[in-house]
C-alpha cells in the first residue's frame, strides 16, 4: 500500500511515466502484459508505438479481459513510426490529451519501438514546459534479449548511422536481461552482463524470464536521473533537434484486412519463412482470425524462434474478424510477403463437399474411406470419420488432402 500511495501521490500533481525500451523481440510487450495484470489496483494510459502501419499489441492487449481492468480503451494511444523522429510531436500531443482523462488512470507507460532511441522520449519531458509540469519520468526500463544481445551490440552499421540496441543500453535507468532462460551457460550470462556493464554501469541488472518481475521494481522506483544522462551526453538538454537515423536496409512489412485465414495455409506460410528467411527477420508478429476459430491466433517470433498458436483471447461478439501483421527486418520483398499472407486467406467459395458426403482422407499409409461429419471444425475445412472408426481432420480442401471416394 506505501508503494501504492508513492506512485499516485508525486509533488504537484505529476503524472508519473514509465518508458520501456529495448530492441526488437526483447519481451517489451509481455513485460507491459505482466504489469498491467499485477495485483495493484493502479490504471495505467497506455502510449503504444510501433514500426509499422498496422498496430498488433493493441489488437492483443484489448482483448485480454484481465488487462481491460487497469486500463481504459479511451486512455491508450497507438503512433505508428518511429517515436523518436517523425511522431515525435504526436507524443506530446497524446500526452496533452491524456491528460484531460487524468481521472481515468494512476499513470502512463510508453512502449516503444524497437528501433527508437529513448533520448528525445527523455526530451520531451524535460523540455517541453507543459509536459514537464503535468508529467515525472520515472524511469527508462531497457529490455533485452540475452541470447541475441551481443550480436545486436555488434551490429554493423552504415556510417552516420546509430546502433539502437546500444543507445537503449546507455540510457536505461534499469536493465532487466530477459530470456535468460535460452542461455545454457551462466559464463555465457555474464559475458553479456559485462557488456551491458561496458556500456552502462550504473544501472541495475535485473535477470529475467518471459518478462517476468514484481511491479515494485519498476514503478515509482523514481530512478531517472539527468544528472548520469549528462555525464555520457553533456547536449542532451540542448541539442534538441539532432536527427535519428534508421539503417535505411532495415524496413517493416504489414498487412491488415478482414477476412479470416485457413489454419494450415498460414501454419505452412510461417513455417517456410523462418526457414527460408530467419537470418535477416528480426522481429514478427500477428494476429489472426482463422476460419472456424473463436480464439485469436497470435504469433510472434525472433529470427528463428517462434512461438505461436491458439490464444485463450476470443473475437468478441461484435468485433470484426480481422487479421493483421507487421514483419521488420533487413531487406524484405515487402509485394512477396504480403501476397503470400494473403494466398492463406479463405474465400468464400462453397466447400466441395458437404457434411454426410462419402469422401477419402490422406493418411500416412494412405488413403481411408470415410464420412464428412462436420465443416470448419477447429480451423479445418471437413471433419471425417472414417469406416474403421477414428475421427480426423481435412486442412485444406484440397485433393491432396480429401477427395471423393473412388
Amino acid at each position: 500500500e506505501a508503494a501504492i500511495r508513492k506512485y499516485k501521490d508525486l509533488p504537484d500533481g505529476k503524472v508519473p511515466v514509465t518508458v520501456l525500451t529495448g530492441f526488437l523481440g526483447s519481451g517489451k510487450t509481455t513485460l507491459l502484459n505482466h504489469l498491467l495484470s499485477e495485483n495493484h489496483g493502479l490504471r495505467f494510459a497506455i502510449i503504444e508505438n510501433e514500426f509499422g502501419e498496422v498496430g498488433i499489441d493493441e489488437k492483443i492487449l484489448g482483448g485480454d479481459d484481465k488487462l481491460k481492468e487497469n486500463i481504459d480503451e479511451e486512455v491508450i494511444e497507438v503512433m505508428n513510426g518511429c517515436i523518436c523522429c517523425t511522431v515525435r510531436g504526436d507524443l506530446v500531443e497524446a500526452l496533452k490529451r491524456l491528460h484531460t482523462k487524468i481521472a481515468k488512470f494512476d499513470g502512463v507507460i510508453i512502449e516503444t519501438t524497437g528501433l527508437a532511441d529513448p533520448a528525445p522520449v527523455a526530451q520531451t519531458f524535460l523540455i517541453d514546459p507543459e509536459i514537464e509540469k503535468l508529467y515525472e519520468l520515472d524511469a527508462i526500463v531497457t529490455v533485452v534479449d540475452a541470447k541475441h544481445l551481443i550480436l545486436r551490440l555488434d551490429d554493423e552499421k552504415p556510417e552516420g548511422v546509430e546502433n539502437e540496441a546500444q543507445e537503449q543500453l546507455a540510457f536505461a535507468d534499469i536493465v532487466l536481461l530477459n530470456k535468460v532462460d535460452l542461455v545454457e551457460e551462466e559464463e555465457e550470462l555474464k559475458k553479456v552482463e559485462k557488456r551491458i556493464r561496458d556500456i552502462n554501469p550504473n544501472a541495475p541488472i535485473m535477470r529475467t524470464s518471459h518478462s517476468k518481475i514484481d511491479w515494485h521494481q519498476l514503478l515509482g522506483v523514481g530512478a531517472f536521473d539527468i544528472s548520469r544522462v549528462l555525464e555520457f551526453e553533456p547536449d542532451f538538454l540542448t541539442n534538441v533537434d539532432a536527427e535519428h537515423e534508421h539503417d535505411n536496409s532495415v524496413t517493416s512489412c504489414s498487412v491488415k484486412f478482414e477476412g479470416e485465414l485457413l489454419t494450415q495455409a498460414l501454419q505452412e506460410f510461417i513455417s517456410e519463412l523462418i526457414m527460408t528467411k530467419g537470418a535477416d527477420l528480426f522481429r514478427y508478429k500477428g494476429v489472426f482470425a482463422c476460419k472456424g476459430m473463436e480464439r485469436k491466433f497470435i504469433f510472434q517470433g525472433v529470427g528463428m524462434l517462434f512461438s505461436g498458436g491458439f490464444s485463450p483471447i476470443r473475437w468478441g461478439e461484435n468485433e470484426t474478424r480481422e487479421s493483421r501483421f507487421v514483419f521488420i527486418g533487413r531487406n524484405l520483398d515487402m509485394k512477396e510477403l504480403q501476397a503470400r499472407v494473403m494466398a492463406c486467406k479463405v474465400e468464400e467459395q462453397v466447400l466441395r463437399f458437404k457434411v454426410g458426403d462419402l469422401v477419402e482422407a490422406r493418411m500416412g499409409s494412405g488413403w481411408e474411406p470415410g464420412k464428412v461429419i462436420k465443416v470448419w471444425d477447429s480451423g479445418n475445412p471437413y471433419r471425417i470419420q472414417l469406416d474403421e472408426g477414428t475421427c480426423v481432420w481435412g486442412p485444406k480442401d484440397e485433393d491432396v488432402y480429401v477427395r471423393a471416394r473412388q
